[in-house]
């Protein structure tokens, strides 16, 4: 209880000063309010981070994309694999069977 007189006592004057009470509300008014204000800046800061971490795996995916597409151009029997596995595409006297594992 003391401790909390010992505060008020110290605060209360600062209060009754207009220079104190402007800098306080210009700091409400920045951190809180304005077009700018912190918490819209630590979202779009998170936002950044995540596009950079997006950024970073399409790259990746577009190495590995160049890297099987040279492979598929590169050998005919790459490519007759590959289109048979992701189209289901056939020579004319074979059938297909289709199984989905779950």
């Amino acid at each position: 209880m003391k401790a909390l007189k010992r505060i008020i006592r110290l605060v209360l004057p600062l209060l009754r000063n207009r220079y104190v009470i402007a800098i306080l509300a210009f700091i409400i008014w920045i951190g809180f309010f304005d077009q700018n204000n912190l918490l819209e800046r630590y979202e779009l800061s998170q936002r950044i981070k995540e596009l950079e971490r997006q950024k970073i795996h399409y790259q990746q995916e577009i190495r590995s994309n160049k890297q099987r597409m040279q492979e598929l151009q590169s050998d005919p029997e790459n490519l007759e694999k590959f289109a048979r596995e992701q189209y289901l595409m056939k020579k004319p006297d074979e059938d297909i069977f289709v199984v989905i594992e779950e």
